[in-house]
């Protein structure tokens, strides 16, 4: 079906008459921009490059003549190495368990990272290119795998931007997506994660894993539509036991690296595909959106009851999201269905039963720069009934509701040089809890240090939370950034 619904919908859209879409896109409030501002968002505009001066110029008779040379030279000056805008970040990062684990190292992240970033603009649109190289002693394996993140080299961008028409902007190649209204909680986002990087104390913005997908949002005066076409399915970059420890159903307790996954991956181009659609627009000073999805779940959830090997069971998602202003602060609502297309009975104890969930914040300014935000959020079971009656014996039963409540507390200081931040989960349902507590002070534009935790709480090693407390960490890290 998506192989055949996305180039329909892409053909469609660009045989719409001019006339029907505004060639200006309407400006949007915050989380849900139009595309030319998601852009500027998802992709900064980069300074000059930073190489400096041009090559010098090579003595007579080793190619160019001094008025050649001299062009060259002001041309790398005007437009940085090449017409190229580079920039990046250079880092060190450490960080050591607070607890033993007998499957685990002792140091959960020991990692050197340098990023380059750059983008290139031709009369057809904007090249961009972001790379990380790495050296981590902790993951032991530097051969670069880019689906899973590992190696020795993480290429996080590498897509082409295009205008096609006044009222579409198309985006090609590897790109990191975000959409919803969550803070650290997603709903309707089904775009890939890292729960590895930000487990292990790798900055926030490591969470969001690229997809290599097709991107094309279109805007008109009744709303903004995108649509994100993903021929081959990615996954999560989810836990599998190298780098974290985790609860294994089959064996009854927490594992790590003696029990590594081993997933079977939907892994055929254009049969195995996903497809996101998000429709949004204003309505006075309320943001709205729906969403659909098609694919699968993200991480393997399911198991093949005869080889015993993790699956990722087909999923479809629907949902809606509203953010407005409220009480002096930011109020925002979310909600999805997730159907489990493998199991709609709910029947098959391998795979996850359909879900309900919902999803309420509100932020706001507490005193001069101090900040704090709460959310509450809901997981609820279909099928509740047929899950307990064919539920393995052994097998730890889900509660039917999982009630997750969040809070986040940002303090600015020294002339907003300091920056002390707490976020906090905790589920009364599943008795459990996750701290996330982070120092930052920039010394100069340049450089900046970081020191933080990821602390982990929980009654029961079956629960979410509960299972990585062996994973507690404290890190520490010093970036410049160029």
């Amino acid at each position: 079906m998506t192989r055949l619904f996305f180039p329909f919908l892409v053909s469609l859209a660009l045989a719409v008459p001019a006339a029907a879409f505004d060639a200006v896109t309407p400006p949007l409030p915050e989380g849900l921009e139009d595309t030319k501002d998601q852009e500027k968002k998802e992709e900064p505009a980069l300074p000059p490059g930073l190489f400096g001066e041009a090559p010098p110029s090579l003595p007579p008779g080793l190619g160019g003549t001094p008025d050649t040379d001299a062009a060259n030279k002001m041309d790398s000056r005007d437009s940085g190495f090449h017409g190229l805008d580079l920039t990046g970040f250079a880092e060190t990062r450490l960080g050591f368990r607070t607890q033993s684990d007998p499957n685990q190292k002792a140091a959960s992240i020991a990692e050197a990272r340098l990023q380059l970033s750059f983008e290139k603009a031709f009369s057809l649109g904007t090249l961009s290119v972001t790379g990380d190289l790495l050296f981590d002693p902790v993951a032991g394996s530097y051969k670069p795998r880019l689906e899973s993140g590992r190696g020795a080299i993480d290429l996080r961008e590498a897509n082409f931007l295009a205008r096609p028409t006044s009222f579409a902007d198309l985006k090609i190649g590897r790109q990191v997506l975000t959409w919803g209204t969550g803070d650290l909680l997603f709903i309707n986002d089904m775009f890939p994660k890292d729960w590895n990087a930000f487990f292990i104390g790798r900055d926030e913005e490591y969470l969001k894993a690229p997809s290599d997908a097709v991107k094309l949002a279109m805007f008109s005066d009744f709303a903004n539509l995108d649509v994100v076409y993903t021929p081959r399915f990615d996954a999560d970059r989810y836990i599998d036991g190298r780098r974290l420890s985790y609860f294994h159903p089959g064996y009854n307790s927490v594992v790590g690296r003696n029990a590594v996954v081993n997933a079977n991956r939907p892994d055929s181009w254009f049969s195995e595909d996903e497809i996101a659609l998000r429709l949004h627009r204003n309505i006075g000073a309320a943001e709205v959106a729906v969403y659909f999805y098609d694919g699968y779940q993200k991480s393997p959830n399911s198991m093949d009851p005869v080889s015993g090997q993790a699956t990722f069971p087909r999923l479809r998602t629907y949902g809606a999201s509203l953010r407005k202003p409220m009480f002096s602060g930011i109020t925002n609502i979310e909600i999805g269905f997730y159907d489990s297309r493998g199991d709609n009975a709910g029947t098959n104890p391998f795979v996850p039963n359909g879900e309900f969930r919902f999803l309420a914040g509100y932020e706001r300014e507490l005193a001069s720069e101090l900040t704090g935000s709460v959310q509450y959020y809901l997981e609820h079971m279909a099928d509740y009934d047929a899950y307990r009656t064919t539920l393995p014996a052994g097998f730890a039963a889900k509660d039917k509701n999982r009630h997750v409540l969040t809070a986040r507390l940002t303090k600015l200081a020294m002339n907003q040089t300091l920056t002390w931040s707490l976020f906090a989960y905790y589920s009364p349902s599943d008795q459990d809890a996750y701290l996330r507590p982070k120092v930052s002070y920039k010394l100069t534009d340049a450089w900046l240090l970081e020191g933080g935790a990821n602390w982990f709480i929980g009654k029961n090693d079956y629960n979410f939370f509960g299972q990585f407390e062996r994973n507690s960490n404290i890190f520490a890290a010093v970036r410049y950034s160029f």
